[in-house]
């Protein structure tokens, strides 16, 4: 966790996989990023993008093709907002917040243009490499009640991307394992404040069981 240039070289050699988050964004980060992303294909890391607010602003748009050009990335994963717009089908973003989605078909789409695989979140979860498709449908509404969520799939994403060369089945092990952990944890909350907290808690505590049992991944590829 840097965004020091002086710093970025070794860190991503500690690394294994690499996660860029546009999320508090300047020229100076945007450098860094950029460097980090580098880093870690030379190193043949896994890279994540987190293009936080596309389609908000002009400059994070074009920050993130900016990122895309430059770096080899494995995996984007946005709201629903975020990869409609990136992918040309609509979708429309105020802050941080996807407003607007540009459908199912938007992570499809974004990762045959990107040549990446594309983890849209939202009330059920998109997960694409252009060819296949997998739906994801556990979750709660809870999610989409705290801030920051998204970043943290982002990093649990990262996690498993770093421990298999299969950048879909990274994608899609990331979002089941968090919604569940999700599902779960709104049982013993009270509202996004004591959820925030159980959150934590259930991915810790989750065991291959409830992950069996909650877990609800299914290809949607169409035919």
């Amino acid at each position: 966790m840097t965004d020091e240039a002086k710093d970025i070289e070794e860190m991503v050699k500690l690394a294994s996989a690499v996660v860029l988050n546009i999320g508090t964004l300047n020229e100076r980060t945007i450098g860094s990023m950029i460097l980090a992303g580098k880093e870690a294909n030379k190193a043949k890391i896994p890279v994540i993008l987190d293009p936080v607010g596309a389609g908000a602003t002009k400059y994070r748009t074009d920050t993130v093709w900016k990122i895309l050009k430059e770096v080899k990335v494995s995996i984007i994963k946005g709201n629903e907002g975020e990869i409609g717009f990136l992918a040309g089908l609509g979708g429309k973003v105020v802050g941080v917040d996807s407003k607007e989605s540009g459908g199912t078909d938007a992570a499809t789409e974004l990762a045959k243009s990107t040549r990446t695989i594309v983890a849209m979140t939202g009330k059920e979860d998109i997960i694409s490499d252009g060819k296949s498709t997998v739906m994801v449908s556990s979750g709660h509404k809870l999610l989409g009640m705290v801030s920051g969520t998204g970043c943290m799939v982002s990093s649990v994403t990262g996690c498993y991307a770093g421990v298999t060369k299969d950048m879909l089945m990274a994608a899609v092990a990331a979002l089941t394992v968090f919604t569940t952990a999700g599902e779960l944890a709104a049982k013993s909350s009270l509202g996004p404040g004591t959820f925030k907290q159980n959150l934590m808690d259930a991915m810790q505590n989750l065991t291959r069981q409830e992950l069996v049992i909650r877990g609800s991944a299914k290809d949607i590829t169409k035919l």
